[in-house]
């Protein structure tokens, strides 16, 4: 939209929306207060934008980042002084970690009250909330006059939706916000804010070197057994259908299989041949198959590292399984994450999808040994044909109760429609998602295993599909998770967000109590340490607006899809109520890998 033109009836509050509305940022999540009254009012008096009133501040982070997530626009947070700034930390902070362009407005009271004790005043107790954001954050400041309020919004705007994209927030009391803009302020005449278009303030890196091009042709092209490995960096690329053409293209040209991380689970199709699915954290068992020759000699002579840090989950714990016997290519936007990990032997800075691009448009130019690319994808079907690719293939398969975890996964992948969004919360859920389902092209999976906070795949689906009508979202969440977000039902339910979740009930953190276990096996049995009790979530869901349902097999799940499909499409928040084995647990560190992970 055009920007505003100053008068006497324009305030900061309307200039902030008119920036909002130019990067298509009018969804905003959040819970009301005095401390945004005046943002509130202009947002009500404004028919582009929407306000989500959500239970919780934490769960109004979450949404918006699955919204941004879903839709590539990027999410807004709107919340009031003192505990609703503090409550909202969380999710930004996973926000920031996570790669969402996410931007959190905080409230405050008005400015000529501060250090009285006002209600919900942050100074009066200390509370520096600038602060305590810029430590989790691109980016915090607060707008403290009208005349410097378009170079900070522009600023938050232009670190959030840099590469990688980033939390920021923004701080406003709202005497400053209701402060009208000043006519003679020379900055609104030399410039006017905002301006007519996002390019008149921000950019994005385009282009790769020749020739870091060309050396990775090079390695790509003559290599005997080399591997792609590709992070959540490389997961807004791939949205674009040329840059995810051009990644297929390179694998298939030579042949060169290609896995993920674990947080960037389904950027590469998992039912590609060439695929290797996830490697990490819970990961497939197919790439170790590639990567393990003699002993424990590494067998690949090349890898290249795509958008991934290399962290923890990412790596099995940087098991030395990845170093090749050879070239190490990482490529990443952020040079501070290359050589971070892992002694690398090229590292280059380069956008993601700009670099694949350019790998493809010159790859024709470079053949590689067709009697070595052939064996190539022989070796390859064959590590597929003889080993499964699950740790538990008969838990994978079966059809029985008690409802394996595994088992319930695989139906997921046999009804989930192919343009699904897939939301995992942090437990047992995540190992049990990022092993057993098959992320499809057209397909999106989406963890926050940066940061690990509970609740975020409970409220990431709902912004997801409030971002996303048309596609399905679907939520993999732990009982224990559930219940801390629990409240947000009601939130969809108000908004007629027809999303589904399916909840691993077994009344009790088993990933804690688990790994409790595994760290401390002489200190006898945590199986009730730190139990949930029994929930009646189905009556719980119904009475906060959802349809529920309990399920103990896999034909359960079957014979109820076609109604949860239909509530959901009707706007009718769904939950399906999964009695889990309890005694199942997730291959976090199953052998192979466990012997050889690096403590």
């Amino acid at each position: 939209m055009a920007a505003s033109t100053p008068s006497q009836d324009v305030t900061v509050a309307d200039q902030l929306l008119d920036y909002l509305a130019l990067e298509h940022a009018t969804l905003i999540f959040g819970v009301p207060g005095a401390g945004i009254a005046h943002l509130l009012e202009r947002i009500k008096e404004r028919s582009e934008f929407t306000y989500v009133v959500c239970r919780h501040e934490s769960a109004a982070a979450y949404m918006a980042d699955g919204y941004y997530r879903a839709s590539g626009k990027p999410g807004v947070v709107l919340v009031t002084s003192g505990p609703g700034a503090t409550n909202a930390l969380t999710g930004t902070m996973n926000a920031y970690f996570g790669g969402s362009a996410v931007i959190t407005l905080t409230g405050e009271v008005p400015q000529n009250f501060l250090g009285r004790g006002y209600l919900q005043e942050g100074t009066d107790c200390g509370l520096n909330i600038r602060d305590i954001y810029a430590a989790g954050t691109r980016y915090s400041a607060d707008i403290a006059a009208p005349a410097g309020a378009p170079i900070v919004i522009e600023q938050a705007l232009r670190d959030m939706l840099s590469i990688p994209r980033r939390a920021v927030r923004l701080g406003i009391s709202d005497s400053v916000a209701s402060a009208k803009i000043d006519d003679e302020d020379p900055y609104q005449i030399v410039a006017p804010r905002p301006p007519a278009y996002p390019s008149n303030y921000r950019t994005l890196p385009r282009g790769a070197s020749t020739d870091d091009v060309r050396r990775v042709l090079e390695v790509l092209s003559t290599a005997k057994r080399p591997l792609i490995l590709l992070g959540n960096g490389c997961r807004e690329a791939v949205r674009d259908s040329i840059t995810a053409d051009a990644l297929r293209g390179l694998a298939e040209w030579w042949q060169v299989p290609v896995m993920t991380t674990s947080d960037g689970k389904g950027i590469f199709p998992e039912t590609h041949d060439l695929s290797f699915r996830a490697y990490g954290f819970a990961g497939c068992q197919w790439p170790q198959y590639w990567m393990v020759g003699q002993g424990t000699a590494a067998a690949h002579d090349a890898l290249l590292v795509v958008g991934s840090s290399l962290g923890e989950l990412a790596t099995y714990r940087w098991n030395p399984m990845l170093v090749p016997n050879g070239r190490f290519i990482q490529v990443d936007i952020d040079q501070s994450m290359i050589g971070r990990g892992f002694p690398i032997t090229d590292g280059i800075v380069a956008e993601a999808g700009a670099f694949i691009r350019a790998l493809w448009d010159q790859a024709p130019a470079w053949p590689g040994d067709p009697t070595v690319v052939a064996a190539r994808r022989a070796e390859i079907a064959e590590i597929k044909k003889e080993h499964s690719p699950f740790s538990s293939p008969d838990s994978y398969i079966s059809e029985d109760a008690p409802l394996q975890p595994a088992a319930l996964c695989r139906t997921l992948n046999e009804l989930l429609p192919n343009d699904a969004f897939v939301f995992i919360d942090c437990g047992n859920c995540v190992g049990w998602g990022l092993h057993s389902l098959v992320i499809d092209r057209g397909q999106e999976f989406h963890s926050a295993l940066s940061m690990g906070p509970m609740g975020f795949g409970v409220c990431g689906v709902i912004g997801a599909r409030l971002g996303r009508p048309d596609r399905l979202a679907v939520a993999l969440v732990g009982d224990g998770a559930f219940l801390m977000q629990l409240g947000e039902l009601s939130t969809a339910a108000a908004h007629k967000v027809g999303a589904i979740w399916v909840v691993l009930k077994d009344d009790d953190l088993k990933m804690v109590a688990q790994g409790m276990e595994m760290l401390f096996p002489s200190d006898g049995s945590f199986e009730e340490a730190y139990s949930l009790g029994t929930t009646n979530f189905v009556k719980v869901a119904e009475g906060l607006g959802a349809d529920a349902i309990d399920i103990g097999k896999p034909a359960d799940l079957r014979e109820a899809w076609p109604k949860i499909l239909d509530g959901a499409q009707s706007g009718r928040p769904q939950v399906i109520v999964a009695h889990i084995d309890p005694t199942a647990k997730p291959p976090y560190w199953s052998p192979p890998y466990w012997q050889k992970r690096v403590d």
